[in-house]
């Protein structure tokens, strides 16, 4: 099962839960939850109580609460059954382990609140906007998605998505909240490792190093100032005639992550933009907008909409210059001919990535790709992306593959590459100086999985938690049952 369609599933299989979910009230004592009123039950219960006078009524289908937020059994349920049918296995999830999860990220969510760590709406609006447009393009249409997952308009699931995603972003920031500031030493690596028995030591599969060669095409100067020029009307629109730069961005932006939402970004100087575009926007004053600015996915004006402390909320209009047919053609044929001069022995791959590879990230290192899971330069085959493995799988040593075609997934210019496997690495035994690397990775997870397993222990002790029915008897990693 891939790890895309868990995420999918656990997603919109916990609608459910979202949409039905209640806020247990402060003045409620901790003997006796009351669901408002609008909340009906899923099912009718012979164990069920009618009182009319002060007498306790059992309420049946509330398999937990955690602070504010109250869990049905039929959301673990539906959120189950929506897991299986994406293939997921007994062995993968069942009701008690996925009751437990559910329970953390409510810990996480609840305690991020208490913190005053929160999320913008406009931020959660983008975040349900990209899936959505993930969904659609997945089951093809957006009538298919709605009737798919039994939903009357786009924006009954627009707003059941918004519920799910702002809980699970308060539950991520609190986690990078406990495990943002972690740290390994070399001296803890080291320790990490020989605490392994020998016997236990993990098997890493076999690897390549991959270098590439980049040519961009070059975009006419012409192509360049009309969109400059669409930039600054704009700007004008909006500051002179009122225009809301709102819809001006839902008109006119290209950035598929936030044309939707009226170009809307909530950032920090943390946040994983590209420097030119958090250099101006931190440049700006509240209700200022930039002047057109160039990054590598094309030009951009910048609107400040809020300034909160070290964080923006901005909206931005993102538009590219057309790139000719002829200018793509160019820049195919140059990379050809570097090809071709490798092979000749002009010179090496990795003089050439350096002299002429239009990718300034790996052209230094001599084309040398970095795995963007673990940072070094090592791809493990059964764990790399499907569209490089394809490109490299057929490639004996030294052999350089033909220029291929890739469009930027992130919005950018199409450009062309070449590729050459420059080492392979057979399946092996963890090696402390040769799989460093990958050692330290596991002993920071590791470290930061045990200050996880703490912060969660140290809270169920000071959070109002309830666990019901038959999952008092689950075999939690927890202490959900406070025994």
């Amino acid at each position: 099962m891939r790890r895309i369609d868990v995420c999918l599933a656990l997603l919109l299989g916990m609608a459910g839960i979202f949409g039905t979910q209640a806020q247990v009230r402060d003045s409620v004592p901790d003997t006796q939850i009351e669901p408002p009123a609008e909340m009906t039950p899923p099912r009718a219960s012979s164990e069920n109580t009618v009182a009319s006078t002060g007498q306790r009524i059992k309420l049946d289908g509330i398999a937990a609460v955690v602070g504010d937020y109250v869990i049905l059994d039929s959301d673990v349920e539906k959120t189950l059954i929506d897991l299986r049918n994406q293939g997921a296995s007994e062995q993968d999830v069942n009701t008690c382990s996925l009751l437990g999860k559910l329970m953390e990220d409510r810990l996480y969510a609840h305690q991020a609140v208490q913190d005053s760590i929160l999320v913008s709406d406009d931020e959660v609006y983008a975040s349900s906007d990209r899936y959505m447009q993930e969904f659609e393009q997945r089951l093809g249409s957006m009538e298919k998605v709605l009737e798919f997952y039994n939903k009357e308009s786009v924006e009954d699931l627009r707003e059941e998505l918004f519920q799910i995603n702002k809980l699970q972003m308060l539950s991520n920031k609190m986690q990078q909240e406990i495990v943002g500031e972690i740290k390994v030493t070399p001296e803890e690596v080291r320790q990490f490792f020989q605490a392994i028995p020998e016997d236990e030591r993990p098997v890493f599969g076999a690897e390549l190093e991959i270098a590439q060669i980049v040519k961009k095409p070059v975009i006419p100067e012409e192509e360049k100032q009309k969109v400059i020029d669409r930039l600054r009307r704009i700007k004008q629109d909006v500051e002179e005639g009122g225009a809301s730069f709102r819809v001006k961005a839902i008109l006119n932006s290209e950035d598929p992550g936030s044309k939707s939402n009226g170009g809307f970004y909530s950032i920090t100087r943390q946040t994983q933009f590209v420097k030119e575009f958090k250099d101006v926007a931190f440049s700006l004053r509240e209700g200022e907008i930039s002047e057109p600015f160039e990054t590598q996915f094309g030009y951009h004006i910048i609107y400040i909409e809020k300034v909160r402390g070290q964080e923006l909320d901005l909206r931005h209009i993102l538009m590219q210059p057309k790139v000719p047919a002829s200018a793509m053609e160019e820049a195919r044929k140059e990379l050809d001919t570097i090809r071709k001069h490798i092979q000749e022995g002009k010179y090496t791959f990795a003089e050439a990535a350096r002299n002429f590879s239009d990718e300034k990230e790996t052209k230094f290192d001599g084309g040398l790709l970095r795995n963007p899971v673990t940072f070094d330069s090592r791809f493990e085959l059964t764990k790399m992306d499907p569209t490089l493995y394809n490109q490299v799988r057929n490639l004996k040593d030294n052999e350089i593959s033909r220029p291929t075609r890739e469009d930027d997934p992130r919005g950018g210019v199409p450009s062309f590459k070449i590729l050459q496997v420059t080492n392979r690495f057979d399946e092996h035994p963890a090696d402390f100086a040769q799989d460093y690397l990958k050692i330290q990775e596991l002993a920071l997870r590791d470290k930061q999985f045990k200050a996880i397993r703490k912060w969660i222990q140290d809270h169920i002790a000071d959070t109002y938690i309830s666990v019901n029915g038959g999952y008092r008897d689950c075999n939690f990693a927890n202490n959900w049952v406070k025994q």
